[in-house]
């Protein structure tokens, strides 16, 4: 890919997804979420599947404005040894989680594709599913992930505004915009099963920055039919550089976007995290949402350790424990589902294959 793709600009096939999120749309927003939420119950019943995160690694080297691990911050620099991944898996198994995502920064000497991979080894003898959200790597590097049992890839593209990515993205191996956009088909070419993209909410104007996560996703699903494509919609969150983002996205404004993706992308998981507040989170479960993530900590490790007064990449809202959260749900009605694949099923895809469209750039 040497140009930004047809896909990714195309007005055309998004005027009815343009509408639903305009802030003066005609249709008003409890109109959505009556729609959004019979799609919901119809496709995916009354179940929200939960997984968390495990940071491996907080070393980086790339300079992204908005983060809380960029290598101008002061944050101590550390990372997870096997023994203490394993200590952390199992603090993380007995809150009943099965379903996993490891992270680290960008790639590193200290944290490269041999620790990854060592990792997702790891983690792949406890839990029936593993996913990361890394670096962008070669497909042979997914392949191999996916030799070891990785099963998902989440990968953020931050922002699709080209202009504002490279203002943003000030040095290191992020700033390339297109490698970036193009990692969700080289980890799917490379046998993992599951890709996760989304964009970080307040970097660029949010109704254009929607659709084109729509047009991505959608491309995506279309290509790449046989693979399972999720959505997320994390907002910028306070992190230690005190970076404060251009744009602001209400609550009301974030649940029109996810309202409007549940009602355009009828089969797609879309997730919600614990960057929101509780009130926010429980309030969606069941409109549009089917995916969350529980008891999180952005620290490096933290599940088995504990406090350690460490900040994160960014402070989370939602700090209830597994057990409050599992409870709020079923309050509502709403099963909570820790396992919903088995490690029986882990392995490289090997019938995945895209449909065209890859070749697609602007005239």
């Amino acid at each position: 890919m040497k140009e930004v793709p047809a896909w990714l600009v195309d007005e055309g096939s998004t005027a009815e997804m343009r509408r639903m999120l305009s802030s003066d749309s005609p249709v008003d927003i409890e109109t959505l979420a009556a729609r959004a939420r019979a799609i919901t119950l119809r496709r995916f019943g009354r179940t929200i599947s939960l997984y968390a995160p495990l940071y491996l690694s907080n070393h980086c080297p790339s300079g992204c404005a908005y983060c809380g691990f960029a290598s101008d911050r002061t944050t101590l620099r550390r990372r997870l040894e096997e023994d203490e991944i394993r200590r952390e898996i199992a603090a993380m198994k007995k809150l009943g989680i099965r379903d996993i995502l490891l992270l680290t920064g960008e790639r590193t000497a200290v944290a490269g594709f041999d620790y990854l991979r060592r990792a997702v080894e790891i983690a792949a003898e406890e839990m029936p599913r593993v996913s990361v959200e890394t670096f962008p790597m070669s497909v042979e590097e997914y392949r191999e992930l996916a030799r070891c049992g990785c099963t998902g890839v989440t990968i953020y593209q931050e922002t699709y505004d080209r202009g504002r990515y490279e203002e943003l993205h000030r040095w290191g191996p992020k700033k390339d915009f297109l490698h970036r956009l193009e990692t969700p088909e080289r980890a799917l070419e490379g046998g993992i099963k599951t890709v996760g993209i989304g964009a970080l909410l307040g970097l660029s104007e949010p109704v254009e920055e929607a659709l084109r996560l729509y047009r991505h996703a959608r491309h995506l699903a279309k290509t790449w039919w046989r693979a399972g494509i999720s959505a997320s919609f994390p907002r910028m969150r306070p992190e230690q550089g005190g970076w404060q983002p251009p744009f602001n996205v209400s609550d009301h404004q974030l649940a029109r976007m996810i309202l409007a993706f549940r009602i355009g992308l009828p089969d797609m998981d879309l997730a919600l995290s614990t960057r929101e507040r509780a009130s926010f989170r429980d309030g969606m479960a069941g409109l549009g949402v089917t995916r969350m993530s529980i008891a999180s900590k952005t620290t490096v490790g933290g599940y088995d350790e504990g406090e350690t007064g460490e900040r994160g990449q960014f402070d989370i809202s939602d700090e209830r424990s597994a057990g409050e959260f599992c409870q709020a749900l079923r309050n509502r009605g709403i099963e909570p589902v820790f396992k919903n694949w088995d490690g029986a099923y882990n392995g490289p895809a090997t019938q995945i294959i895209p449909t065209g469209g890859l070749k697609e750039t602007i005239p």
